[in-house]
């Protein structure tokens, strides 16, 4: 069977979000896709979340170990328990299924695929694991990918870690795994690039990946 093949398409609006609070922009994404009709854009949102856990539709509060005075709070992406913090790149992903013609694993796959993509860019070798969704660097985890679907357009998407205090993953098994490592692009090169430059970086991978053409702005 021949592979789905994305359609290329520029109809991609990309939004630069900045810090935001966790719930507002879920509220914004989720009310955009349950809006949407056949001629709304795809977007993409990259923005950075003060200090959260998020907990995913099957996640298990066994994974959540202590939280201090990180709130917590149980969300309709894929997956079980992770940490955003300043620092993490998010992407979230506004996609028209059908429209793109693609389905939700070749969604999951062309995100794991720009991340090692650019990663790759850095001189940083990365890869998937059988079993265990996002990317990982030396087995230690750099990128989660979580993911909802609802009337055949996506929305959630992947969190990079960039440049953050990664202590708080210790208070959680990071996606269901225990002793799970958790690693950040700092700690892996010298000469660091800053969120904008890393921003630019996936987008362009992601646009590969996607079947898009649009650069930000």
């Amino acid at each position: 069977m021949q592979a789905q093949q994305p359609s290329p398409t520029s109809n991609l609006q990309v939004h630069d979000l900045g810090l935001c609070d966790y719930q507002p922009v879920w509220d914004k994404m989720r009310d955009y896709t349950l809006n949407r009709t056949s001629t709304s854009l795809d977007q993409f949102w990259y923005l950075q979340h003060p200090p959260i856990y998020t907990l995913g539709l099957n996640g298990k509060h066994k994974h959540v170990l202590h939280t201090s005075n990180i709130p917590l709070i149980s969300t309709d992406r894929g997956g079980q328990v992770t940490y955003h913090g300043p620092g993490q790149l998010i992407a979230y992903l506004l996609i028209d299924m059908h429209r793109k013609r693609l389905g939700i694993k070749n969604i999951v796959n062309a995100m794991e695929q720009a991340v090692i993509d650019y990663l790759h860019d850095l001189n940083i070798a990365s890869e998937r694991l059988t079993g265990a969704p996002g990317i990982y660097v030396a087995n230690a985890k750099i990128a989660a990918l979580g993911l909802r679907v609802k009337n055949g357009c996506t929305y959630h998407g992947l969190a990079l870690n960039v440049d953050m205090d990664l202590w708080p993953f210790k208070n959680i098994n990071p996606c269901g795994y225990e002793n799970m490592p958790v690693t950040q692009i700092k700690d892996l090169i010298e000469n660091n690039p800053d969120m904008t430059t890393i921003k630019s970086g996936l987008h362009r991978h992601l646009c590969q990946q996607l079947g898009y053409n649009t650069e930000i702005q």
